[in-house]
């Protein structure tokens, strides 16, 4: 499965930028999920690599094939870039069985093909078969009705599925009686005899017209196979279809028509249809969100297996940060349209680029507590948070704070200066929807409670509290009382209130509290995040130790 390469890929409609010089690499066989808000771009993004979109500016290589290339006048046509879509709506014809909907793209494809010879390739596939004719007389014979009696249909699709054949293979097995006479050995080796003549035949006749056959049965000259612009042939179709109903387990439901099916069901067909042509990259635009919520938790461990079992890339947009942390092998979240990280699952949640990030990854939602402070000697940072807490910040690596800061500083200017070095360009405008510094929601008790708004210095803080990080314990050295208590069976979700203020814990086990209960809590060892309170930057990853 090939690479994909966005070079500072631009989408605008006039000064609107649905996609802001974006460029990401997605690896072979990765299932990236595209995340972020309604609005933010990520659909977009899809679109345009699939070739449903054009960009405005940028550059887009799937393998080694550009696709776009806005300054070569490159546009390859979505039908030549051989992907695959599962949207949310998933458009199954109501008047076409399960067979027809999936077969239907794949009867529609005319493209440059090997030239083969079926009767030879379907011929050597029975004679492997027959060697073993007791084999396959077990398998019809445990093809029984309730009743007793055989099951012709389901002994069809046992051979099918056992032997990976076509529908008119299986019928031709089934049709020699090989589970009616007394030595179906005999009857097969019989069998075999006239198959191995026909393919003889079909051998040699390849051969006087200098273009012999190779292991595969395809024609060849000169040692290169031939091909030639076609159809697929009906044994080609039907093994494609009978291959991606075994991948989502749909090989009964081959003759029911949509209306006959689950929602489940009806996506699985969906997801056959899309894998059947197998296309290189498959992108899925909220593919779960027309589910219950029983049905799409079964269905993302569905979407994992997919994945392995075919290789392929996925390319998986959502706004469910939840399908996005337990499908995805990276995560790329946008937001205005700009790539705010782009890392595995774990990173994204454990080391958020900044309070945008933190705030949308996450369930429970994270804490975010305002402070400030200054750096000690030791290399930590003191601070005085939650109305008069003060606490000691320890980073999990070292930390220069002053260096940061000229840091943070020089990465504003380098912003500047190349947005500033675009509108130089006829190609770019000013951006119209500005981006802004994400303001943190702080959880309080009266909300209606405002405060005159003060510029952000380099003293000013806030910490990001995982729900899991606020530790109660009779050991706690803060203060609080239970404002609520959300019990799930395995874990509970409490709301501390602290003053004014309020933070979210998650207690694991079978605990309950009362409401309005004081409580006391602390953060332990558990990794807090420090960012810049101007910048909205992550500072560092550590611990917060309470005085």
């Amino acid at each position: 499965m090939p690479e994909i390469i966005l070079t500072d890929v631009t989408k605008r409609w006039g000064n609107f930028y649905a996609v802001d010089h974006l460029s990401m690499t997605i690896e072979d066989n990765a299932f990236v999920t595209l995340l972020g808000p309604s609005g933010c771009g990520k659909t977009t993004t899809l679109r345009m690599i699939a070739g449903l979109e054009t960009p405005t500016t940028g550059r887009i290589t799937i393998g080694d094939r550009v696709v776009f290339d806005s300054d070569l006048g490159i546009n390859v046509p979505a039908n030549k870039r051989r992907v695959g879509f599962l949207f949310q709506n998933y458009a199954l014809w109501p008047n076409m069985t399960v067979y027809q909907n999936i077969s239907f793209g794949l009867s529609n494809i005319k493209d440059e093909l090997p030239v083969v010879d079926f009767k030879a390739r379907v011929a050597a596939r029975k004679i492997e078969i027959l060697r073993e004719a007791a084999k396959v007389v077990a398998i019809i014979n445990d093809c029984v009705d309730k009743s007793g009696k055989p099951d012709h249909d389901r002994a069809i699709l046992k051979l099918i599925d056992t032997y990976e054949i076509s529908i008119y293979t299986a019928k031709d097995l089934l049709g020699l009686g090989l589970q009616k006479v007394e030595n179906p050995q005999e009857v097969a080796n019989e069998q075999i005899a006239k198959l191995e003549l026909l393919l003889k035949d079909e051998k040699e006749a390849a051969k006087k017209k200098g273009t012999p056959l190779n292991e595969s049965f395809e024609y060849t000259k000169g040692g290169e196979v031939v091909k030639k612009v076609r159809k697929l042939a009906k044994e080609e179709i039907d093994l494609s279809v009978r291959r991606v109903s075994r991948i989502v387990k749909i090989g009964m439901f081959m003759d029911r028509y949509p209306a006959e099916l689950s929602g489940g069901q009806q996506q699985r067909v969906a997801i056959a249809r899309t894998l059947a042509p197998e296309p290189t990259v498959l992108f899925m635009d909220e593919p779960l969100s027309n589910l219950d919520a029983k049905l799409r938790l079964e269905m993302r461990s569905e979407l994992q297996r997919l994945h392995l079992e075919t290789g392929s890339t996925f390319v998986y947009v959502t706004h469910d940060q939840m399908e996005a942390m337990t499908l995805a092998t990276k995560i790329c979240l946008i937001e205005n349209g700009v790539l705010r990280q782009y890392d595995a699952p774990l990173t994204v949640y454990r080391n958020p680029n900044d309070t945008f990030v933190a705030d949308f990854v996450g369930s429970p939602s994270i804490n975010f507590a305002e402070a400030e402070g200054d750096p000690t000697p030791e290399g930590g940072i003191q601070l005085t948070l939650l109305g008069g807490v003060k606490g000691i910040f320890h980073p999990s690596t070292p930390l220069d704070y002053a260096d940061w800061v000229k840091q943070d500083y020089e990465t504003d200017r380098s912003i500047a200066e190349w947005r500033a070095e675009l509108l130089k360009d006829k190609q770019n405008v000013e951006k119209g929807n500005k981006d802004t510094l994400f303001k943190c929601h702080i959880a309080k008790v009266d909300e209606t409670e405002f405060e005159e708004a003060k510029p952000a210095t380099d003293r000013d803080f806030v910490l990001g509290i995982r729900p899991e990080a606020v530790k109660i314990s009779p050991e706690g050295k803060i203060e609080a009382e239970v404002y609520s208590s959300m019990p799930t069976g395995m874990e509970t979700t409490v709301r501390l209130r602290v003053g004014n203020l309020l933070l979210t814990g998650v207690s694991f086990g079978m605990n309950t509290f009362a409401l309005e209960e004081k409580v006391h809590f602390d953060f332990g060892k558990e990794v807090v995040t420090l960012f810049s309170a101007r910048s909205g930057r992550l500072i560092a990853t550590g611990t917060l130790e309470i005085l």
